[in-house]
C-alpha cells in the first residue's frame, strides 16, 4: 500500500472545494452534480443527487457503455453508482462526510437496462464518531436492481 495520499491527479488549476453544483438546464435540470468531478464516476455516470424530503435521491441513467456481454447493465456500474449514493445517503446535501468506503455487499436482484433512469435511495444506519453505516437500494422505475449496505470510514476535513 502507498503511504501516500490517493489524490495523485496533477490539476492545471488551483484547487477548490468540491460540493454540489445545482443543474439549471437539460435533463438533470433541477439535479445537483459532484464538482469538481470524480473522474472515474464520471467515466462511469455521471451521477446526480437531489433533496428528497429529509433524505437524498440519487439518479443515474446509464448508458450503452456501461452494459455488460449480455446487454445488461454491468455489475461494476451498478457498484459505481451504489458507492456514490453511499456517500450522498450518509452526508446528505451538505457533502459533510469525507472518508473511505470501509466494505460493501452488494445484492444483484434484477437486470438494468442502457437508457433508463436508475435511481438510489437508502438510510444511515448508524453514524459513529469515526464510521457511518448505510443501506440502500437502486431501483428502475420501482423495480429494484440492486441492494446494498456499507460503511465508510470518516476522515478529518482538513
Amino acid at each position: 500500500m502507498s503511504e501516500h495520499p490517493h489524490d495523485k491527479l496533477q490539476q492545471d488549476e488551483a484547487p477548490r472545494r468540491a460540493g454540489l453544483v445545482l443543474m439549471a438546464e437539460g435533463q438533470w435540470a433541477g439535479w445537483y452534480h459532484w464538482e469538481p468531478v470524480d473522474f472515474f464516476e464520471e467515466h462511469a455516470g455521471p451521477f446526480y443527487c437531489k433533496p428528497e424530503g429529509e433524505s437524498v435521491l440519487c439518479g443515474f441513467i446509464p448508458e450503452a457503455k456501461n452494459r455488460n456481454g449480455g446487454g445488461n447493465i454491468h455489475g461494476g456500474a451498478l457498484m459505481t453508482f451504489a458507492d456514490y449514493a453511499l456517500f450522498m445517503i450518509a452526508g446528505g446535501m451538505d457533502t459533510s462526510v469525507h472518508g473511505v468506503t470501509m466494505n460493501m455487499n452488494c445484492d444483484f436482484v434484477g437486470a438494468a437496462e442502457p437508457g433508463r433512469m436508475l435511481t438510489a435511495r437508502g438510510e444511515v444506519v448508524r453514524a459513529g464518531g469515526s464510521v457511518v453505516f448505510v443501506r440502500g437500494i437502486i431501483d428502475d422505475a420501482g423495480r429494484n436492481v440492486l441492494s446494498f449496505s456499507a460503511s465508510i470510514k470518516r476522515f478529518k476535513k482538513g
